[in-house]
């Protein structure tokens, strides 16, 4: 079970181990046993965990609110996305169907 952090009015702040569904509702203090709400009384420990960890969590944060859209796509050099403008063939055919590549290696025989 998780691990979260309640603030008791008379206490001061505590920990209480919940289950998930169960987060929202205040959590009775330990001390006191009067119901607390639950409160953000320390960062979260990004500074100790795995840098493959910290990258996950930085990706993940950044496409909670607006993932990326195809649409938004931005074509670069050397894109290979399917864009019909970028990357068209070179091939020129002739009418009786051989192939040339004008552009390219004239000595090669084409196929």
């Amino acid at each position: 079970m998780p691990l979260y952090e309640y603030s008791c009015p008379d206490c001061g702040g505590f920990s209480a181990s919940r289950p998930l569904a169960q987060y929202q509702e205040p959590a009775d203090c330990p001390g006191c046993g009067q119901p607390s709400a639950r409160a953000l009384l320390s960062a979260p420990a990004y500074a100790g965990m795995p840098g493959e960890m910290r990258k996950a969590y930085a990706i993940n944060e950044k496409s909670a609110h607006a993932p990326k859209s195809s649409k938004e796509h931005v074509h670069g050099s050397g894109c290979g996305c399917g864009s019909k403008s970028i990357g068209a063939s070179k091939t020129v055919k002739a009418p009786d169907g051989s192939k040339a590549f004008p552009s390219k290696r004239p000595w090669m025989i084409s196929h």
